[in-house]
């Protein structure tokens, strides 16, 4: 049976889609980009610092859903410029830890002109 996965501590979805879907014992998360779950602005203005708020938000998301980032199983990343790829994998080191398949990707643009997205597949608690 399909759970839909709605919290506050993370942006609301910005079009018809959920934050996350919960089958059986795996959560699948929407796209997250460095959005404040209060205003709806887009936070940062480099890939640094819209990575941290990305996975703040993916980390709240996978909360709601009864799992968390050490429960990571895959990971898709979306950036829009290559050369911040390694400034990007910084960050994103410092939250997923259990090393996950991933897959990471160049995009033209994202939604809000966000610079990343990530989503992830987890298993739930």
């Amino acid at each position: 049976m399909k759970e839909i996965i709605s919290t506050s501590a993370a942006p609301a979805a910005i079009g018809p889609y959920s934050q996350a879907v919960k089958v059986g014992n795996t959560g699948y998360t929407s796209g997250q980009i460095a959005l404040d779950p209060k205003s709806g602005a887009l936070v940062g203005e480099n890939i640094a610092e819209q990575a941290e708020q990305i996975m703040k938000n993916l980390s709240a998301v996978l909360s709601a859903a009864g799992s968390s980032l050490d429960n990571v199983i895959k990971t898709t990343c979306f950036i829009t410029d290559m050369a911040d790829f390694a400034e990007f994998n910084k960050v994103y080191a410092k939250y997923i830890k259990c090393a996950p398949a991933r897959s990471c990707v160049a995009v033209s643009a994202l939604p809000k002109g966000a610079l990343a997205e990530v989503e992830a597949v987890a298993f739930t608690d």
